[in-house]
């Protein structure tokens, strides 16, 4: 496809972060910092968020000078034990109430003038082996195959077998785009964090691969159905990230269907791997955010996972040096 290449030059991405605030300090740390656009969520269980819970939210955002670009819908990235609405995994009796639930919450997105919100399909959550020692002494998360259990028993959704889980997907897409489709309301969809074999802990990570995005982004196809591309997890299901990172972006980035970039690096590949700062891991960050940029992408880039570091606030340092870095290659784009 070639419709970005024309219009590339009017398009720009720009910083964003999905770090909750601890409180309104961080949201003025922002501000200063020149992060505007930030995916936040409203306090209390995403469950019970009302239309006037999502405004009073939005509007205590744009006093500090940011723009609400997105929120999480009840659908996290934790194993589906925590989950809010467990029975749109689960296909539980609960089911069509809680996808119902879903699209009304993706209506007063709408309503609120909050354009876009993402979601985990995931049942198992983020499984990490041990942490390991990163650049200075940072602790880092990683994932070695030979390190975890891989005898563990399945969790709450037992053992369910790829259709299955394709199934219960397709029928919450199917009644999930449709609502945001006529909304306007753009829903990205988190990869499955790590790719995993079949049968892991008793299920097939469907969206654990490239493959698996990309039958997902083209079921019940709509410009308002795609991904919220994490470049680190996608990373994680490669044997070379570095020289395979950059056809994938294209193939996505041209179709439309990124809605939210989580630009992370790693250090490995699939099975094994530890997680980086963007510019030490084996991907090169410069040339993907040229590719993202010539693909025409328009939305935030944003930090995902960072090491722990030392200090009085290793996580608003760690966040603060990815911004920076961020926003350093994004300016050296515009100024060609």
């Amino acid at each position: 496809m070639k419709w970005a290449e024309g219009i590339q030059k009017e398009l720009s991405m720009y910083v964003g972060t999905q770090v909750a605030a601890r409180d309104d300090e961080d949201y003025r740390v922002y501000a200063q910092l020149g992060v505007k656009n930030i995916s936040a969520d409203p306090p209390g269980d995403p469950a019970s968020w009302t239309l006037e819970d999502l405004e009073r939210h939005r509007d205590h955002v744009e006093s500090f000078g940011l723009v609400l670009d997105m929120i999480q819908l009840p659908l996290p990235s934790k194993p589906i034990e925590k989950a809010s609405y467990p029975d749109i995994l689960l296909a539980g009796p609960e089911r069509d109430r809680q996808i119902d639930a879903v699209c009304r919450m993706i209506e007063n997105c709408a309503r609120a003038g909050i354009p876009a919100a993402k979601y985990n399909l995931n049942l198992i959550g983020i499984p990490r082996s041990e942490m390991e020692r990163g650049r200075g002494g940072s602790m880092n998360e990683a994932f070695r195959w030979e390190r975890v259990d891989r005898s563990a028993a399945p969790g709450l959704a037992g053992v369910l077998s790829e259709d299955e889980n394709w199934e219960r997907i397709d029928y919450f897409l199917e009644r999930v785009v449709p609502v945001a489709t006529s909304n306007r309301v753009r829903i990205a969809c988190h990869p499955h964090d790590p790719y995993a074999p079949p049968g892991y802990r008793g299920v097939t990570r469907v969206l654990g691969t490239v493959e698996g995005l990309k039958k997902f982004v083209q079921m019940h196809e709509s410009p308002y159905h795609g991904l919220n591309f994490c470049q680190g997890s996608i990373g994680e299901m490669l044997d070379n990230p570095r020289e395979e990172i950059d056809e994938i972006i294209r193939w996505f980035g041209t179709r439309g269907k990124i809605f939210n970039l989580h630009f992370r690096n790693i250090r490995g590949g699939k099975l094994s791997f530890m997680e980086t700062f963007p510019d030490e891991g084996d991907m090169d960050m410069v040339r993907s955010l040229k590719i993202y940029h010539e693909v025409g992408y328009q939305y935030m880039v944003m930090p995902d996972h960072v090491p722990t570091i030392s200090g009085r606030d290793p996580t608003g340092v760690a966040f603060a040096f990815c911004y920076g870095y961020i926003a350093a290659l994004i300016e050296s784009l515009s100024a060609r």
